[in-house]
C-alpha cells in the first residue's frame, strides 16, 4: 500500500508544515489517537497538530497531493469510534490531523453569536459567554466530558437542553475535495475574509475582519424549530435522531466528511431565574405522564430532563468519581491537561511489560476511592427509595408553573420530588454528566471477568409510552451490566451493556436493534453512526455528495473504505473485503 519513498515524502512535508514535535509517526505517540475513548481504531501512518487554521490547510494540501485518507479529530471524545481508523481493510494509508491546539472563539453581535474554531469546547464556550450574561446550545456534553464545538455539529450531537434540540448551524468554513480530486476551500460563515484560502485563513485567525464584513444571512445557527417540534407529544416519530435529514447541511452531520476549520452559532441568554427538581419514582409510566404534560401543557418549557436509572446512579458514583472530584474541585479548564496527562502516562506504562494496559484509569479509580462520599444526602435517600430519577431544569417563569405542577401531581401518584439548593443542583447535574464515561472505567476494573461493552443510543417516538426497556429472557441472560441514562423530554435514551464473557455483543445489538425497528425508533439518537451504525440511504447520499472521492473518514457508517466509494470483491486479494 505504501513504499519507503512515499513514507519519507510525506512525512517530511507534514513535519515541515508542522514541526517534529507536532508530527507524530511513532505508533506509542499515534495510539492515543487512533484509539476511540470506548471503542474501535486502527494504524494511523501519521498523526499531525496544527497550530492554525493556515497550517491545516497546508497539511490537507500534502495530504490530497499524496493521495491519502484523512481524519479529522478534535477531542476523540466519540461513542462510537467515529474519529478514529477501524481495522485494517483501508486502501490508503490514513493521516489524522488533531485539531484542538486550535481552539480559538470569537464573539459576534456582543456575544449572541460566536465562531468556534476547530478545537474549540464547550467548556472554553462556556467560560468565554459568561460575562457576557450568555451561555452555549448545550453545556459539558451529554455524554462526552471534554467534548468540541465542531465535533458537536459534526455529528449532530444532541445536548442536553429542550428548547434548543441537536447542535445544527448553517454557517461554516470547511475544505473538501472535488469530485475531480481539487481540495478546495468554502467560506459560508457569513463574514467577508478574502479570496484566497490562505487570505481568509488568516483572516479569520486573526480577527482581520470589521463588523461591516459581518452579514447576518437569512441561515440557522441552531435548531430554532425544536421547541415546537418536542411539544407535539402524540407524533409517531422521535423529536431528533442523527439520520434526520432535515438537519443535514454541509458541516452539520457530516461526520468529518469535510474538514471543518470553523462553524457560527448561536448562544442564548443565561436565566434571570433557575431551579432544578429532582424526582423520584418506581413507576415509569409516572415519568411518562409528567413527560408529556410538561412537553404538550406549561407554558414555559423545562431547560432540560436528564434521567438516570438506579444502575446508572451506582456505577457513576463509583466509576465517574474521579472525573466528578476534578471538575467540582479544579473546574473545566482542567480536564483536558487531565486528558494530556492520561496519555503521557499510558503511553509510558505501554513501554514496560509488567505495567497493566489504561494504568491511568486504575491509578485514578484507587485515589477517587480515597475521598468522602461527594453526594449529597437528599440524592442518597431518594436512590434508596426510588429506581427512577429525573433532574428536571425550570428557569424564569417556568419554576413556578413546575413547582405548582408538582406539588399537585404527586398528591395523587407514587413517586416525590425535591427543589435543589444551589449546590445540590450542581451535584445533581454532574453527577449524571459523568456518567458517559463511569462504564468504561467500570469495565477497565472489572474486564477480566467480563465480556465486551456494548452501547445503544435510541430515539424513541414522541409518542411512545413504553419507554423504559423490559429485555426478552434469552437477551437478558446475556447480559453482565446494564446501564441506562438519557434525555427523557427527547426520548432519547443511553442504553448500555457489558456482556457476560464469551457473548456475541454484536449478535444481541443486532436483536435488540431488530425490536427497535419494529417501534419507529431512530438510532443513534445523537452521537452518529461512527464505525457501529450503518448509516441509512439519507445520511450515506449525504456523504458521497459531500466528500464524492471518500477521502475523508473513509468508511464511516459501514459505508466503503475506497477511493471514490469502490466495492471490494469477493476475489480481492488485497486487504479484505467489506461491503
Amino acid at each position: 500500500m505504501t513504499d519507503t519513498s512515499f513514507n519519507l515524502d510525506l512525512a517530511a512535508e507534514l513535519k515541515a508544515i508542522v514541526g517534529n514535535q507536532y508530527t507524530l509517526t511513532d505508533e506509542d505517540k499515534t495510539k492515543p489517537y487512533s484509539q476511540g475513548f470506548r471503542l474501535g481504531g486502527g494504524k494511523a501512518y501519521a498523526v499531525v497538530r496544527p497550530g492554525s487554521l493556515v497550517e491545516i490547510w497546508k497539511c490537507l494540501q500534502a495530504c490530497v497531493k499524496a493521495d491519502v485518507i484523512v481524519i479529522m479529530q478534535a477531542a476523540n471524545t466519540g461513542l462510537t469510534g467515529g474519529s478514529t481508523p477501524n481495522g485494517a481493510d483501508y486502501d490508503r494509508p490514513i493521516v489524522i490531523i488533531s485539531t484542538m491546539r486550535i481552539d480559538d472563539i470569537q464573539l459576534l453581535d456582543q456575544g449572541k453569536q460566536i465562531v468556534g474554531f476547530a478545537g474549540s469546547t464547550l467548556f472554553g464556550l462556556e467560560d468565554t459567554l459568561k460575562p457576557y450574561g450568555r451561555e452555549p446550545h448545550s453545556v459539558i456534553g451529554s455524554s462526552c466530558i471534554g467534548a468540541s464545538i465542531v465535533g458537536g455539529v459534526c455529528n449532530n450531537s444532541g445536548g442536553a437542553l429542550v428548547q434548543r434540540g441537536p447542535a445544527y448551524t448553517e454557517m461554516s468554513l470547511f475544505a473538501q475535495v472535488t469530485q475531480d480530486g481539487e481540495l478546495q476551500l468554502v467560506n459560508n460563515l457569513g463574514i467577508e475574509l478574502g479570496t484566497d484560502p490562505e487570505e481568509i485563513l488568516a483572516n479569520l485567525q486573526n480577527k482581520k475582519y470589521q463588523e461591516k464584513d459581518i452579514q447576518f444571512p437569512d441561515k440557522r445557527g441552531s435548531d430554532n424549530e425544536y421547541h415546537e417540534r418536542i411539544r407535539d407529544v402524540d407524533a409517531e416519530t422521535p423529536s431528533r435522531f442523527n439520520n434526520d435529514p432535515r438537519r443535514l447541511y454541509e458541516a452539520s452531520g457530516c461526520a468529518g466528511k469535510l474538514a471543518v476549520f470553523a462553524v457560527r452559532i448561536d448562544t442564548f441568554p443565561i436565566p434571570e431565574k433557575y431551579q432544578v427538581f429532582y424526582i423520584g419514582t418506581n413507576d415509569p409510566a409516572v415519568m411518562e405522564q409528567m413527560r408529556r404534560d410538561m412537553l404538550s401543557t406549561f407554558k414555559n418549557l423545562p431547560v432540560s430532563g436528564e434521567y438516570m436509572h438506579n444502575s446508572s446512579y451506582d456505577i457513576s458514583k463509583k466509576y465517574g468519581k474521579d472525573s466528578y472530584l476534578v471538575i467540582d474541585k479544579l473546574g473545566t479548564k482542567y480536564i483536558p491537561k487531565m486528558f494530556a496527562l492520561k496519555r503521557t502516562v499510558d503511553r509510558w506504562a505501554g513501554k514496560l511489560k509488567f505495567m497493566p494496559s489504561k494504568f491511568s484509569d486504575i491509578m485514578m479509580q484507587y485515589a477517587s476511592q480515597l475521598f468522602p462520599n461527594h453526594l449529597p444526602k437528599r440524592m442518597e435517600d431518594f436512590r434508596e427509595k426510588y429506581e427512577h430519577h429525573w433532574i428536571v431544569e425550570t428557569s424564569n417563569d417556568g419554576v413556578a408553573e413546575a413547582q405548582a405542577y408538582l406539588d399537585n401531581f404527586f398528591k395523587d401518584n407514587e413517586g416525590d420530588y425535591f427543589a435543589c439548593t444551589k449546590r445540590e443542583a450542581d451535584q445533581a447535574i454532574l453527577h449524571r454528566f459523568v456518567t458517559g464515561g463511569a462504564l468504561t472505567r467500570y469495565h477497565v476494573m472489572n474486564g477480566k471477568d467480563l465480556g465486551s461493552i456494548m452501547t445503544i443510543d435510541v430515539a424513541f417516538p414522541r409518542n411512545e409510552r413504553d419507554w423504559f426497556e423490559e429485555l426478552p429472557q434469552d437477551i437478558e441472560d446475556k447480559v453482565a451490566v446494564k446501564m441506562y441514562y438519557g434525555h427523557f423530554f427527547c426520548h432519547v435514551m443511553h442504553q448500555n451493556y457489558i456482556m457476560k464473557k464469551g457473548v456475541d455483543a454484536k449478535a444481541v445489538k443486532k436483536q435488540i436493534l431488530s425490536s427497535y425497528d419494529a417501534r419507529g425508533a431512530e438510532y443513534p439518537a445523537e452521537h452518529n453512526v461512527g464505525h457501529e451504525y450503518v448509516a441509512k440511504p439519507a445520511l450515506r447520499e449525504f456523504y458521497q455528495k459531500t466528500d464524492p472521492t471518500n477521502s475523508f473518514n473513509s468508511g464511516i457508517g459501514g459505508t466503503s473504505k475506497l477511493k471514490n466509494w469502490q466495492e471490494l470483491s469477493d476475489e480481492h486479494t488485497g486487504c479484505g473485503c467489506h461491503k
